[in-house]
């Protein structure tokens, strides 16, 4: 009996009739994280580490199913040992170790090596089989230090606010935009929020996580406040009623697609700042290593041309093809 198979509901376990963030309804779904194409609504029953609870009590719903077990707690359904371990994605996010009769597989979600101070930290976890996200597995993606691109943005901000020009910028409700709020320098305005960011940002503080002040910006924010704030926005909020009541703003784009030429234009962004929750090519390929793993299955992103670069390397590599997403992902409820 295998212990991981690739079905059309997602990643499937036999032995414990479990699945891996499957994207069609199943009866036990095991979750990497929060992200709305690894965690779906329907299932009749979740497992996931504890901090990643709140998180889908409030992305799915409060009356769904669902159990919350530390990171690196065995938890054994009919003889299979299944545990959580930081992935370094987003908060609560988790790389899922399997292993049954010997054989250990891990599901990696998404993840990130990189210490953002917020997340808890990338682990590497040994095994024999490792499936891995590889949505900037090209080597044109290498990421830039994050305090460095956070001082970029800091910059940008204090020009605009002494050009007295409104600073919006870009991230994904859930992970992105926290990362930034813990992470800029509050001292050089106050940060405002969209209303899909700053409920997530109450289920964070919830959480017992300290995030620096910030505020929904509706109706009661006077438009004097917008000139020296730095607005946190969903990109499916740019254009939107509630994005034009801002004027004569300064955009900028948080993302890792942003080290392509060109990308920054599409997104009409006036700056494109290189931070993502992923792995760049040299923190895949550092992870990789350290599972030592010889058997890799690529999943949403370059798979093809990556798994072609690690067979070359020495590895037992395979495109595995998902219903999974990537940095460029925004979910229509924001």
């Amino acid at each position: 009996m295998k212990v991981i198979e690739f079905t059309n509901k997602g990643l499937y376990c036999p032995p414990a009739d479990v699945y891996i963030d499957p994207w069609k309804k199943v009866n036990y779904a095991l979750i990497t994280h929060g992200h709305a194409d690894h965690a779906r609504w329907g299932h009749k029953h979740y497992l996931c580490v504890d901090s990643s609870v709140p998180i889908l009590k409030h992305r799915l719903g409060h009356e769904m199913s669902i159990q919350g077990v530390p990171y690196g707690e065995k938890v054994n359904i009919n003889g299979v040992n299944i545990s959580y371990h930081p992935a370094g994605h987003i908060t609560g996010s988790a790389q899922i170790r399997i292993e049954y009769k010997g054989e250990i597989w891990v599901v990696s979600g998404d993840y990130k090596v990189e210490d953002d101070g917020l997340a808890e930290t990338y682990e590497p976890v040994k095994c024999h089989h490792f499936i891995t996200e590889c949505t900037f597995g090209l080597p044109v993606y290498k990421w830039t230090p994050q305090e460095t691109i956070i001082s970029d943005i800091n910059s940008w901000w204090a020009q605009n606010v002494a050009d007295r020009r409104p600073s919006v910028l870009t991230a994904y409700s859930l992970g992105k935009a926290q990362r930034l709020i813990n992470s800029v320098d509050s001292s050089i305005g106050p940060i405002l929020t969209h209303g899909a960011i700053e409920k997530m940002n109450d289920v964070y503080r919830s959480m017992g996580i300290s995030l620096p002040m910030t505020q929904h910006l509706n109706a009661k924010v006077h438009k004097n406040e917008y000139k020296k704030a730095l607005i946190i926005a969903t990109p499916a909020s740019i254009g939107s009623t509630w994005a034009k009541k801002i004027k004569n703003y300064s955009l900028g784009a948080v993302s890792g697609w942003m080290a392509v030429r060109g990308n920054r234009r599409r997104r009409g962004a006036d700056r494109g700042f290189v931070l993502s929750d992923h792995a760049d090519w040299p923190g895949l390929l550092q992870a990789i290593a350290a599972t030592g793993a010889e058997n890799i299955y690529p999943t949403h992103g370059n798979t093809h041309s990556f798994s072609k670069y690690l067979c070359e390397q020495g590895y037992n590599a395979q495109p595995i093809e998902t219903e999974y997403g990537d940095d460029n992902l925004e979910k229509a409820e924001e």
